[in-house]
């Protein structure tokens, strides 16, 4: 194969790949979006399998050796993705983000050991500097992913004891310091390798990048993990850009540069939704703030309801708003919450849903759960587009929600002070469905929660929604 015909191969793979972007934009086109990414995929992939034939000195030998790479990294995948539930697709986006940082890592050490094989050089011939900071940029970049990415596997899990893998910031004195002294030390390493390529600096830089992914995730507290997936997802990206011009290959470039600029501007609006500071948000510097909940939350009294009496509120309402959160997913209760949605709409009341930017544990975590139950897409809003509608609405149902509609986060010292939430207490009535009176991941007490307004109905989401179904006349 012509390396012209790989070349517009690459590209035809490439227009896939922005289509794809373009169509996981919006719920109703997803489907869409996602089928022009296999099929991009699938030419790279194919071309890729062609590419080596033509040019490996081991032919057909050379080509099994992929092809097997392929079989049990996508028979893997495969099964991973078969069996993963919803509530935990944050942490295979973890995991996923992880592998592809060190197969970073790995190619770079490798055309460090063999840059002939790549067809960076002719043999014995040094490796120029150019490719040498390709090199060094995407095997930092690749190591800091790995690391980065394996604690927020364990902090989105949650089942770990091990300290670092849990939701809780983990800070000490001077982490800021030490955070930049080793950032400065992997760009000088870097260099050192650029300048004189020592295997001795680069391995000395692989080490330091591992160990600042883990420094600057570990300050990061659970309620900020949305940001974390979707920033290590740009690092990902970037770390397969900077490969891919160490090979000379143009769909690796283009691939990486794509994941990585769409990572980027995704962060940069859950940081916006979140209050964050963008350049916080990639130097680690957010979450270390220890959230702590309200002293005597134990103390105060709530005003607690069966799913009869949610089921009377709702049916005697003209409009109602369901706030999907975690819980929901736990429970998965997205289809019998529809079912309820429906009998409410039968009896004339207005149903609708909203959405938080960071609902759940990865963004878009709710609209993926309420596409999967196929609720009509022009009955959910996203916040900026409903919270002016609670003030004039009859009832809100908050189903396992809890730091995104906190009104602590209009209160001046709170630890989520100015990170904008979807402002039920403004509500004539609000339900709350939680499993117990535990705070969410940043920690906090809810005063919503303790309003006169609030009426808690504990108990799994699903069995509370199915009480409520045949409760409503």
């Amino acid at each position: 194969m012509s390396m012209n015909v790989v070349t517009l191969l690459y590209l035809v793979a490439s227009v896939f790949f922005i289509q794809a972007l373009k169509g996981l934009s919006h719920p109703t086109t997803s489907r869409r979006g996602n089928a022009f990414g296999m099929v991009g995929m699938a030419i790279a992939v194919v071309t890729t399998a062609a590419l080596i034939l033509t040019l490996s000195e081991q032919g057909v030998a050379g080509l099994g050796y992929v092809l097997a790479g392929l079989v049990v990294g996508g028979g893997a995948g495969s099964i991973m993705a078969k069996r993963v539930e919803m509530t935990k697709m944050p942490e295979l986006v973890a995991f996923m983000h992880s592998m592809i940082g060190l197969a970073a890592v790995f190619i770079a050490i490798a055309a460090v050991a063999e840059p002939y094989a790549f067809g960076i050089t002719p043999q014995g011939e040094p490796i120029p500097h150019g490719n040498r900071l390709e090199l060094f940029l995407g095997a930092a970049i690749g190591a800091i992913t790995f690391s980065g990415s394996v604690i927020a596997f364990g902090k989105l899990s949650g089942k770990y004891k091990f300290r670092l893998f849990q939701g809780a910031p983990v800070v000490f004195s001077g982490q800021h310091v030490i955070n930049l002294l080793v950032g400065i030390a992997i760009v000088g390493l870097g260099l050192a390798f650029v300048f004189t390529e020592n295997w001795t600096t680069f391995f000395a830089m692989l080490a330091l990048a591992f160990i600042v992914g883990v420094l600057i995730i570990i300050p990061i507290g659970g309620a900020d993990m949305p940001v974390v997936v979707s920033m290590l997802n740009s690092y990902s990206g970037w770390a397969a850009a900077g490969i891919g011009f160490s090979l000379n290959n143009p769909m690796l470039i283009i691939a990486g540069s794509l994941v990585g600029s769409s990572g980027a501007i995704l962060s940069y609006i859950m940081c916006k939704a979140m209050n964050r500071s963008f350049f916080n948000v990639i130097l680690g510097g957010f979450g270390g703030e220890t959230a702590t909940a309200a002293g005597g939350s134990e103390q105060k009294s709530v005003r607690s309801g069966s799913a009869d009496d949610a089921a009377f509120v709702m049916g005697n309402a003209e409009s109602v708003i369901i706030v999907p959160g975690y819980g929901l997913a736990v429970a998965r209760a997205q289809h019998a919450v529809k079912e309820m949605a429906a009998k409410l709409t039968e009896k004339g009341v207005q149903v609708r849903y909203a959405i938080h930017p960071v609902a759940g544990r990865m963004p878009g975590h709710m609209n993926v759960l309420l596409a999967e139950a196929e609720i009509p897409y022009d009955q959910v809003f996203e916040m900026e587009d409903i919270n002016s509608e609670f003030g004039t609405t009859d009832v809100v149902l908050v189903l396992g929600a809890n730091d995104v509609v906190n009104p602590l986060a209009e209160q001046k010292g709170s630890p989520i002070y100015g990170m904008p939430i979807l402002e039920v207490h403004k509500a004539r009535t609000v339900l709350v469905n939680k499993r117990s009176m535990a705070s969410g991941y940043a920690g906090l007490d809810n005063p919503l929660f303790y309003m006169d307004k609030t009426m808690m109905v504990f108990g799994d989401a699903k069995k509370v929604i199915e009480d409520i179904v045949k409760a409503i006349e």
